[in-house]
């Protein structure tokens, strides 16, 4: 069984590192590939190693004993995940690749180094972590203000981004990735795409959402 946080906000660009800090940062690491479906973090580990995102896209979610997950966000290229044990404490979540990821990995010694070294870099990271709790802040406030409708309108609209005359995901999402997102059952998420698509709403085409219109607020 599987429960899901609230909407996930699309990626800032605040939250990518620019392509100086990132060949600077990622030089002190070894690079590594792994295929789909891999676990690069699991949650309660003791261990500070940064995981920077060369290519590839990557999940963070938490999970108990019984099986119950929850996704918590979703980073890509130029991005970078596992900065919190800094202050020496365990893993808060765990972190899956959803396709062929190349990371760089800096261990805890070499990133400290490296932030003493460059002020840029731990400016970005300040404000990625308040990114990173406002996204978080913005989740738990629509998983309990909003219902199921308005928080899979609420991601389309938040992930869309101009394509010509319409609006459109940039990333191929499946009803189950975004039911998980949202915190709902992808039957749910299946009703609510097909009377969006009735109404003339969004289409889908070639795996890719694209918002016709402004879907109305409620249903």
């Amino acid at each position: 069984m599987r429960q899901n946080a609230g909407v996930t906000p699309p990626i800032a660009d605040s939250a990518i590192l620019n392509d100086t800090l990132l060949r600077e940062i990622a030089s002190t690491g070894g690079v590594k590939r792994y295929p789909a479906h891999t676990v690069l973090i699991n949650e309660g580990d003791v261990a500070d190693t940064l995981f920077i995102i060369l290519s590839g896209r990557v999940k963070v979610y938490a999970g108990n004993e019984s099986g119950k997950e929850v996704s918590l966000n979703q980073h890509g290229p130029g991005e970078y995940v596992g900065e919190l044990p800094l202050d020496g404490g365990v893993r808060s979540a765990s972190v899956i690749t959803l396709e062929p990821t190349t990371c760089a990995l800096v261990t805890g010694a070499n990133l400290r180094e490296f932030i003493a070294t460059h002020p840029d870099f731990a400016l970005h990271l300040i404000r990625n972590l308040i990114l990173r709790l406002r996204t978080l802040t913005d989740s738990v406030k629509s998983l309990a203000l909003d219902d199921v409708y308005g928080r899979v309108v609420g991601l389309l609209q938040k992930l869309a981004v101009a394509e010509g005359a319409h609006r459109a995901v940039p990333q191929r999402l499946t009803q189950q990735e975004i039911a998980d997102r949202v915190g709902a059952s992808r039957e749910m998420v299946s009703r609510i795409f097909k009377e969006l698509s009735l109404g003339g709403y969004l289409s889908v085409q070639g795996g890719r959402i694209v918002l016709l219109k402004n879907p109305p607020a409620a249903w």
